[in-house]
């Protein structure tokens, strides 16, 4: 896909991927995801009729949630996989039937290339950006399971500390669907430290389905969970770090602990795979 692209920073690229890997070791029995990652969309900020300053904005992309994952990626050797495009392009943490799969319309922002999209350029996202990253989360829990470690799903988003005028209270949050073998000790976890207020599915529910997690976690049975953590927290390096760190030393403990990870291993079946293919 020889188009052009801007990254996080806003200067040109010769190509947009529709995902990045991390390598990590499989038998961690855990796969880090960042659905919302970047913010490169084909053509730059001109294609899509936005000015840079939008794609610099939430609506593009999750701020900070790439930089966490990288940095937990390394301090607990995980394998991750992160987008390489914006939500604006196309969302993979909506389902295909979802209505804002492509957002015509974000936080007061109209999307001038999304306005009147036809279902063959929507077809085309699908199946040059969408499927791939889909995919290739597939392909690795497929590996991840061919070598007897089923791995954990842990994904990594950020939500901003404002919606609509009104101040968000939570520090991070815990989202889930039906499986709360993560979620709950998760939680836990995180509250143990008194001064952070820790959330359960909120300012988003973990219930939707057609989600990431619900086509990788839920459906296919396996053990997950979605943080969301408020992005002026990790909005720089100092945050990044911080909750890094402090998600490692969570997760570190959980996969160490017998009951825990013999849990995390166990393929649970709340749904059918063909289920989560025809969302």
């Amino acid at each position: 896909m020889n188009e052009q692209a801007v990254d996080l920073h806003g200067a040109a690229s010769a190509e947009i991927t529709p995902f990045r890997c991390i390598e990590g070791d499989v038998d961690k029995g855990c796969l880090l995801i960042c659905d919302h990652a970047c913010n490169a969309f084909p053509g730059g900020p001109e294609a899509l009729g936005l000015g840079l300053d939008q794609l610099e904005r939430h609506i593009a992309y999750d701020i900070g949630a790439a930089a966490v994952t990288e940095r937990l990626s390394a301090l607990i050797s995980a394998p991750a996989v992160l987008s390489g495009f914006s939500r604006l392009l196309i969302d993979p943490n909506r389902g295909l039937d979802d209505p804002t799969l492509v957002m015509q319309l974000s936080d007061g922002a109209v999307i001038p290339a999304n306005r009147h999209l036809d279902e063959a350029e929507r077809a085309r996202r699908v199946r040059l950006y969408y499927e791939p990253y889909h995919s290739t989360i597939d392909a690795r829990i497929d590996a991840a399971i061919d070598a007897g470690t089923p791995p954990t799903l842990f994904s990594i988003h950020s939500f901003t500390p404002h919606w609509k005028g009104r101040p968000r209270p939570w520090h991070a949050t815990v989202l889930w669907d039906r499986d709360t073998r993560l979620p709950l000790p998760l939680v836990e976890g995180l509250r143990q430290e008194e001064e952070l207020v820790i959330g359960e599915n909120v300012p988003y529910s973990g219930e939707l389905k057609g989600d990431s997690l619900y086509r990788h976690g839920t459906a296919r049975g396996l053990a997950h969970a979605l943080i969301e953590i408020r992005q002026d927290l990790i909005a720089d390096e100092t945050g990044q770090k911080e909750w890094a760190e402090r998600l490692a030393g969570i997760l570190t403990r959980l996969f160490q602990e017998p009951t825990y990870a013999n849990e995390f291993r166990t393929i649970r079946h709340y749904g059918s795979q063909a289920d989560a293919n025809e969302d």
